[in-house]
């Protein structure tokens, strides 16, 4: 993974958490494979993923990011996650013990700045109707995200419940 860490303060990284930090990282890397990323994005109510990235070919890739061992450890919803996406993967530090990540699931060692893929996921490809309604909801999440940049109002009207 190259160290592409700015020269200046950087904002974002001062004041985010660990799993923040590297989802960043696993965007900026997925992006220099043509995915676009979501962050922290809810397939169905009571599910939040850290990263949903949709690939150039409509694939649809799930990244759970995890900062510890403890973090792992209390994550009991993740294979919940797995009939919403094509691949599965774990995104971790180089601290992190991955040994205990199961193996049938995809490796990427993240920081804030970048990301290196060391184990490629199993492909589980979606049926045709999940996925053409996880491609509008990432579509919709997507676009309602971006419009409350330019008006906050549309960010409290659609926040999820």
């Amino acid at each position: 993974m190259a160290n592409s860490a700015p020269k200046t303060p950087d904002p974002f990284a001062a004041n985010a958490q660990a799993g923040q930090l590297l989802a960043r990282g696993v965007c900026r890397h997925l992006q220099s494979y043509d995915f676009a990323c979501l962050e922290e994005f809810v397939p169905k109510r009571g599910l939040r993923v850290d990263v949903m990235a949709v690939g150039p070919k409509g694939e649809i890739w799930i990244v759970e990011c995890k900062s510890s061992r403890a973090d792992f450890a209390s994550d009991s919803k993740w294979q919940g996650y797995l009939e919403w996406c094509d691949r599965y993967f774990w995104a971790v530090d180089t601290d992190f013990p991955v040994d205990i990540l199961p193996d049938d699931t995809g490796l990427i060692i993240a920081d804030a700045y970048g990301a290196e893929m060391l184990r490629d996921a199993p492909e589980t490809k979606l049926n045709a109707a999940r996925r053409k309604a996880i491609h509008l909801k990432f579509a919709r999440d997507a676009a309602r995200r971006l419009q409350s940049y330019r008006d906050p109002s549309v960010a409290r009207q659609f926040a999820p419940h």
